[in-house]
């Protein structure tokens, strides 16, 4: 009974209104409204948030607004049984907050882009560039606060504002690259990785690679984006501040190839399409990312599990070394 219970939970809240055609500003107003709430559209007028008492009270002032102002708006939890699924509605909430995330990471680069390695502190450009970083931080905040299922973009915007802060810091030295044989590959075997849930292409990736390249007997832990503190012998990766993670424009996979030295041939390529998917600034223009982009998106939404995405990913990226092996001979 008690797990019958469990299971009849609801999942989602909908919310379905109808608002008057005039005057135009009142459905701009709504929308401008969901949008911030992070709640997205699954039909016309039908707008779902996961289920919790905090987005049910944020949905409830939207129907009261709607209502003062002459619309008509119902609240209702729900689970979808037949027609869309979970994950489908997962992945809509992924479109959304990963094209914030874009945008955010791309104003940040632009943002960067001629500048110095550390800006002086008297150059004319430094209190209009300080009110940017100020501003996308508080996008970044607000993004974040609406990013219920731990969209994969997150990683590569936090990266490219830390990036920019780091330019405008004062009386800083700039932060030493990190060494190659700084790591004890020895070091790292047997042991826990932690990342963030709903693994997408760089996690899935830099999951193939440990596994393959650095610890053949690792242990995956999959944990939510914001507030974990890893366990002593854990090693975190992908996540802010974790041991192993974005530095500069360079993403996860990256890093971890550059850390440990691994000079296998085609993983250059593989780092390549992985950044190409994942940082979305078109450094590399690899023909292939696309497809590959696809076929990483379709894994995770057929699988819910980490371990099942990243056992079917580990396939891919399987196939692309063989692939980029062969290519070099």
């Amino acid at each position: 009974m008690a797990q019958r219970a469990i299971d009849e939970q609801p999942r989602w809240l909908l919310l379905i209104h109808q608002i008057p055609p005039k005057p135009a500003y009142f459905r701009q107003k709504v929308g401008k409204r969901l949008q911030r709430l992070g709640a997205v559209p699954i039909k016309n007028s039908v707008y779902v948030l996961p289920f919790a008492s905090s987005t049910q009270e944020d949905f409830q002032w939207v129907v009261r607004e709607i209502v003062a102002d002459g619309g008509e708006a119902t609240l209702c939890t729900a689970r979808f049984v037949e027609g869309l699924r979970d994950d489908q509605v997962e992945a809509l909430f992924h479109g959304a907050r990963e094209a914030d995330y874009a945008q955010i990471a791309h104003e940040a680069r632009q943002s960067t882009r001629g500048l110095p390695v550390r800006l002086a502190r008297d150059d004319e450009r430094r209190g209009e560039l300080e009110v940017t970083l100020l501003r996308l931080r508080k996008r970044m905040g607000e993004v974040i606060a609406i990013d219920f299922f731990g969209a994969p973009g997150r990683e590569a915007a936090e990266s490219a504002v830390l990036s920019f802060e780091r330019r405008l810091r004062r009386d800083e030295r700039p932060p030493a690259k990190q060494a190659t044989d700084s790591i004890d590959p020895g070091s790292y075997r047997a042991r826990t990785w932690v990342t963030r849930k709903n693994v997408h292409v760089d996690r899935i990736a830099c999951s193939w690679l440990i596994r393959r390249f650095i610890d053949p007997q690792a242990t995956f832990k999959f944990v939510p984006a914001q507030g974990y503190c890893a366990l002593e012998g854990e090693v975190t990766f992908d996540m802010f501040e974790a041991d192993f993670t974005h530095v500069g424009d360079q993403c996860s996979f990256e890093v971890f190839v550059d850390r440990f030295g691994l000079r296998e041939a085609g993983l250059g390529a593989i780092g390549e399409v992985v950044h190409d998917i994942d940082v979305k600034d078109g450094k590399f223009a690899r023909v292939e990312a696309p497809g590959i982009a696809a076929l990483i998106a379709g894994i995770a939404l057929s699988e819910g599990d980490d371990e099942a995405r990243i056992a079917l990913g580990s396939r891919v990226f399987d196939a692309l070394l063989a692939l980029y092996r062969r290519k070099r001979n």
